[in-house]
Order: C-alpha cells, then structure tokens, then sequence
C-alpha cells in the first residue's frame, strides 16, 4: 500500500505505507535529506496549521508536506531551541545531582528550563561557563533525538523512581485531562544521551543541529505561574545555527539595553515609578511634554476627520460590565469598591461609556456616522511581575474612538481609520504590517454576526487593496479587529493600533437608531485605537528613536548656554524671543563651564545649542551647535527662529 504525498509546488509523492519523513526527503533528492530537520505536515488531523514532526516519524497518506532545513526560519529556529533546551537539561542533570526538572519550551528568541535545586544550591550567570561546557560536549557528540511511545503508567512510574514530582504531576493532569471516551493511551518520551524527558516533540535528529547557543540569565518562576506553589529556578539562553547569527542576536540585545526606555527615562528625566502607586507612571515636565505634543496631535487630528472629543467616569456600576461582557472576560483584572453599599468597578475599557453617550439621545441615520473620540483612563491589574516600565502598566490611558454607523457606512469608516492610522504612522517613520484577526473561542454575539463582522473588515482591506495576514480565532470577545504592527528601528515588531467591528454589543444595549424607513435599526458599532495606549506608545517611542526625538517631538528642543553670568540676561532675552515663537527652550543659567554645559546638553540629547558670549551679545547672534553634529555656525535669533519655525511643530 502506497502513501500519497503532496508537496508545496504541487507535485506528488508516493512512497512505500510506513515511509518516514526521512524517506520523503530522501525521495526528493539526496541534498535536501543532508540538509533535512524535520518536516511539516498538513492533514485534517495536523489542523489549519499542520504539525512539524521528527524525520524518524511515519507521514500520514494524502498529508502536505514541506521539509525543514536551517533555511526555513522560524520554525528551525523553533525547533533547535527546543533541543537546546533539552541540552540545557542534561547538562544540569549531569552537574548537580538531585535537581528536578520541570518544563524547558521553546520561546521567541531562545529558550528555557525551570528546575527546582537541591536546599542550598544557588544557581547564578557565574555558574553558565560550566553548564555551557557541558552543553557544548553533548552537542558536540551529536547525540541522537529518539522518540518512544509508551503508557502514562509506564512514564509515570519511571520518573517517579527518579523522584522527579513535576514530570509526575504532568503526566497526572494528562491522564485527567483526556475525554471519558477516549483516555490517554500513551505519552512520548525523548532520549538524548544520558537524558529522557516528557516531550510531544518534535525535535532534530541528533543534538549536533544546535550551531551555537548562550546561556543568558536566571530567574525565579513559581511552578504553574501559581505564587502558591514552589519557586522554581528558571535558566534563559537562545539558540543559532551559526556562531555569525548568534553575533548578530547579541549586538541587537546590545543595542535594545541601550535604547531601554525604563534606562532613557531616567537619564532624560521624563518619568518614575512609586511603590506608592504601582504600575503607573508619573510624568515629569520633560516626559510630560512629549505627552501634550502626542495629546495635541490626537486632538487636532480627531478633529480634523469628524471625531467629537468626550469625556467619561471611571468608575461604574458593576451592572455596566455584566451587560457589555467585560465582566466575564475582564473581572480577574479589574478593580472593585463600594460605594453606599453599591459594588462598583473602575472601568478597563471605555466603550460601554460611549454606547451611554450614544443611547443618551435619539439618533436618526441622518445623524450617522456619529464618531466619538476620547483619551480615556482604563484600569487593569496587570500581576506585579509581568509590570514592564510604560509598555505593561495598570493605569492606561487610551487613545481610543467609537464609530456608531449603518451597515452600509461601515466599509467606508474602516477604510478612513487605516487610512488615519497610515497618516499618524507615517509622522514616526513606522510602516504598518496589517493582521486580520477572527472569532475566538470565547466570545458574545451570534454566529451570523461574526460573519457579517469578518467579512466586512476583509471587505474593507481587499477594497483599499491591502496586504494582510490572517489570524484565526484571536479577536476580540465582541468582535473581529484589523491589528496595525509596525516595526522599530533596530528590527522589532509593535502591535499598536486595531480597528474592531462590533455588532454584539449594540445588541446587549439595544442601540437604535431611526432610519429612512422610519423604522429603528442597530448600529454597528466601530472600536478604533490607533496609537494604542499613551503610555506604551511614548515607550516605544523612546525605544524607536533612542531617546534622540525629533525636534518636534523632543521635550525641550532649545537649550541656550551663556558663557558667564555676564551673559545671563543676553540668554535670557534670546529664550525669551524663540519660547514666544512657540519653541520649548530652556535657559542654562549655572555657574558651570560651557564645556560642561554642552557635555550635559548632549546627554540630554537636546536638539539645538545656543551658545552665546560677548560677541554674541554685541551682534544679537547665537553661535549655534546641533546635537551630535556639533557646531553649524552663527546666526542671528531671528535667523536662528525662522530655521526652528519649519521643524519644531510636528510635520504636516
């Protein structure tokens, strides 16, 4: 019996019933097999995304199938991590009798294992050299992957002789978490040298794959994610096929430490952090300048495409969020009081507040679409120790808008939000990679929503003829959402903006409105961020330019220096004349050198330098200096102004 396969540019293979993926890759050619890792497989068992199994594995008849090498990216990536992973584990094992073991998965950039110590080893980056070491020989020995299939009972007793509890436990809930119908009859094992680990797979076919690897750092994870449970040591490292991609990781590690905008916050003096509060920033003059410029923009550009600006509570009945759904979804990180006996919640979402603005007033379709734009303050609780500086905080401040408009608007609406959000981009240098997202598994509304939902955003896109990537089942609860991603300057990907169509939620409000039948019709109902949140945008804006913003951007764009005190009061007119101008400028006034001045100055990464002295003063000039490029020459202050005029508002 033969075993049909079909692979990616449509050709088919047969080989003979049993042929592992080993067989097919040899069957293509003799290069490939060399080169092979695993391979792909897509069958209505696999799913919509397909399964990667090991070489050694059986293909099963009428499957897609691809090959992975060391070109195929990110899932090569994936998959000798995953062995690294194991490595990692052996080499412990190996080096500190008694330890037990518990879950080592791939992650994005590398991977880990968490290990429980015996009472007093301590574990630390000083001891890497050594595990390294170890790593290194097993690697070097290109053990092989082997797979078995045996009974949980099998496993559970093996590891259980070994005293290992956490691999115990997990074959457990296995067993329990299989249906009535259809128990579990057998878990995989994976053996490497002197190592065997609970594993689905799929991993390389010897350990000789993993070119170069680092170990990275130590952290404590409590077992499960559970505070309860034991806190278990967590060893980080990553993985390459070559010591050059490996190189290059690092620079860019290097490089993020330096742009890390929790460091550059300090060093610019824009924001802090309290105990007192935590997970919510506060904004010091500097930090919060840059705040009223992206406030401004959001305001002037709302307006200027139909938006009306409002304001809303943020505290609410708790009735409010049982009825839009957020209880359901949101109630494990919200925030909760009583008032006079009444429960009452602060909000982590501003959008059944809008739908009260909306219902608050008889609508007609002549009145539609009806936009409503707010920077809302949300609430979320987010556990202290996922809180990231402004990129995961408690206190969130949107730059949200809700779209109330008829069936036959919504295309139109989608449109002028991606095209909003283009033109918002576009200020920062951020081209936006776009993302369909559809029905989760959760979610409220009925099916014949969601569909008319996703097909009107697909509908959308394919009429402004935008590429897009689909991902299936990770919408909102209420709705299907277009994601906005973009990508910094040192190569890392943002999600910031989202447009989401809802017809849920205009359902549990019973919104109406009178249409040209003169009978009542629902709304649709548009949720549209673009920048996302303030705080984590102003983030990655640290992030993205280094903390080097733009001259409309940058909190104090003008810094004049005297030379002396003499010169003080000639300073002081000069800031007097480029503030009234609208420029942010600051006069440094100490008694310090110039010399230190300018070195401070260029620390702060100020845009501009007006160095002024008695030459200066006599001729009403600035001798000017730009940040990094140092000194440009002299000009007049009204030559100086009229070269800010065209850069220090933001770009049109």
């Amino acid at each position: 019996m033969a075993v049909t396969l079909t692979l990616p540019d449509g050709a088919t293979l047969e080989l003979q019933d049993g042929a592992t993926g080993a067989d097919a890759a040899a069957a293509i050619g003799a290069g490939l097999a060399r080169a092979a890792l695993a391979v792909k497989v897509s069958h209505p068992e696999a799913g919509e995304d397909g399964e990667v199994r090991d070489l050694a594995r059986p293909v099963p008849d009428g499957a897609r199938l691809s090959v992975i090498t060391s070109r195929s990216g990110a899932p090569a990536l994936e998959l000798i991590r995953h062995d690294a992973a194991h490595v990692l584990a052996t080499a412990v094992m190996e080096l500190y009798p008694g330890v037990k073991i518990s879950i080592g998965p791939p992650i994005e950039d590398g991977f880990y294992y968490d290990f429980e110590f015996p009472d007093g080893t301590v574990v630390s980056e000083a001891d890497f050299p050594r595990i390294e070491d170890r790593m290194r020989a097993h690697i070097q020995a290109a053990e092989p992957f082997e797979r078995a299939e045996v009974s949980p009972q099998h496993a559970r007793e093996r590891f259980a002789a070994q005293g290992q509890d956490y691999k115990v436990e997990l074959i457990d809930d296995l067993v329990k978490a299989a249906a009535h119908d259809r128990p579990l009859r057998s878990v995989s094992l994976y053996t490497n040298g002197p190592f065997t680990d609970l594993c689905r797979g799929p991993h390389a076919p010897s350990t000789a794959s993993v070119g170069a690897f680092k170990l990275q750092s130590v952290a404590g994870a409590y077992w499960r994610g559970d505070s309860s449970r034991t806190m278990l040591t967590r060893i980080y490292g990553t993985a390459f096929f070559s010591r050059a991609e490996l190189a290059e990781h690092e620079r860019r590690l290097e490089e993020a430490r330096a742009r890390d905008h929790r460091k550059l916050g300090r060093e610019l003096d824009l924001f802090m952090f309290s105990e007192l509060s935590p997970g919510s920033p506060f904004w010091k003059p500097a930090g919060t300048a840059i705040w009223n410029v992206l406030t401004d923009l959001w305001r002037s550009e709302n307006r200027a495409r139909g938006y009306e600006e409002v304001r809303t509570p943020i505290l609410y009945d708790v009735e409010l969020f049982r009825q839009s759904g957020h209880w359901e979804k949101y109630r494990d990180n919200m925030y909760f009081t009583e008032v006079e006996k009444r429960p009452l919640g602060l909000k982590p979402m501003n959008c059944p507040a809008h739908i009260q603005i909306f219902n608050a007033t008889r609508r007609s379709y002549r009145d539609l679409p009806v936009r409503l734009s707010e920077a809302g303050l949300v609430h979320r609780h987010e556990p202290s120790g996922v809180l990231h500086g402004l990129l995961r905080v408690r206190h969130i401040t949107q730059d949200d808008a809700h779209i109330f408009c008829t069936d036959e608007q919504v295309e139109h609406e989608v449109g002028e939000c991606l095209r909003f959000g283009f033109a918002l981009y576009q200020l920062f240098g951020f081209e936006p990679r776009l993302e369909l997202s559809t029905r989760p598994e959760q979610r409220i509304g009925t099916d014949e929503m969601w569909d008319r939902a996703e097909a009107a955003l697909a509908g959308a896109l394919d009429a402004l003829e935008l590429a897009y990537e689909l991902n299936p089942g990770e919408g909102a609860f209420y709705g299907p959402k277009i994601d906005l991603h973009m990508t910094d300057s040192i190569g890392r990907s943002w999600q910031l903006g989202t447009v989401q169509l809802d017809y849920a939620m205009p359902e549990r409000f019973d919104m109406l409105y009178t249409g040209a039948d003169n009978a009542e019709h629902r709304p649709a109902m548009i949720h549209r961020a673009l920048l996302g949140s303030f705080e984590r945008f102003i983030g990655i804006l640290i992030e993205h330019y280094a903390g080097e913003f733009p001259l409309w951007l940058a909190p104090v764009q003008v810094i004049v220096l005297p030379v002396s005190d003499r010169f003080n009061e000639y300073g002081a007119s000069v800031a007097e004349r480029l503030r009234a101008g609208g420029a942010r400028v600051e006069l440094d006034a100490r008694n310090e050198s110039v010399a230190r001045k300018i070195r401070d100055g260029e620390l702060r990464k100020v845009p501009y330098m007006l160095v002024v002295g008695e030459r200066e003063q006599r001729d009403g000039t600035v001798a000017v200096r730009e940040h990094r490029a140092g000194d440009t020459g002299s000009l007049s202050v009204a030559q100086f102004g009229e070269r800010l005029r065209g850069g220090y508002t933001r770009p049109r």
